[in-house]
């Protein structure tokens, strides 16, 4: 039987965090393909264009709900709260998740919705739409590899991207619900 020190070499080297990166990076690599299929060459059906439409809300609450859990999750950190700080970002990564299900079921039942203002708002909106879009592709495979880091013991790892991981992931949080209110705001 190896001896402690033999299985915490093994476990912390960087031949051990390979293959699940690797699968971290190839499972986000197929969903931002799947998300791109979806948004850009999906089209939803009629029968369903005025059901459950709800969804676009409840992203935007979803994304709130997120952000907040983040927030208070980097203050637990702050003050050296570990099992909040976990409790606190397992939400986030909850709520993120159940985001991540209603955009899907939204954008395959309604498409895609396209902003009606016009001149200085559309630019600041295609703005910010477009680093939300762009750091939310970076954001998946980050936040899972920074639990996987946590999840798997790697603290000092773990620390490292975090300090990326969270900005990006709050960002985008923050972001979807100031692109679901801008487009509120001008529908009407």
């Amino acid at each position: 039987m190896p001896n402690r020190l033999e299985v915490v070499s093994t476990t912390s080297s960087p031949d051990g965090t390979r293959a699940p990166i690797a699968g971290i990076l190839a499972v986000s690599a197929a969903a931002v393909a799947f998300l791109l299929w979806l948004i850009y060459v999906h089209r939803a059906p009629q029968d369903f264009a005025n059901r459950l439409m709800f969804l676009p809300a409840l992203n935007a609450l979803l994304n709130g709900l997120s952000a907040i859990a983040l927030t208070v999750g980097f203050w637990f950190i702050r003050h050296r709260d570990i099992r909040r700080h976990k409790a606190a970002m397992i939400t986030a990564f909850c709520f993120s998740s159940l985001f991540l299900v209603s955009y899907l079921v939204n954008h395959a039942l309604h498409g895609d919705i396209l902003f009606p203002g016009h001149g200085a708002a559309r630019a600041v909106y295609l703005s910010i739409l477009a680093s939300h879009i762009i750091l939310s592709i970076v954001a998946l495979p980050i936040i899972l590899i920074t639990f996987y880091f946590s999840l798997s013991g790697r603290f000092q790892q773990h620390r490292r991207l975090a300090r990326f991981t969270f900005p990006i992931w709050l960002y985008v949080s923050v972001t979807g619900v100031v692109v679901y209110a801008m487009l509120e705001a001008w529908r009407r």
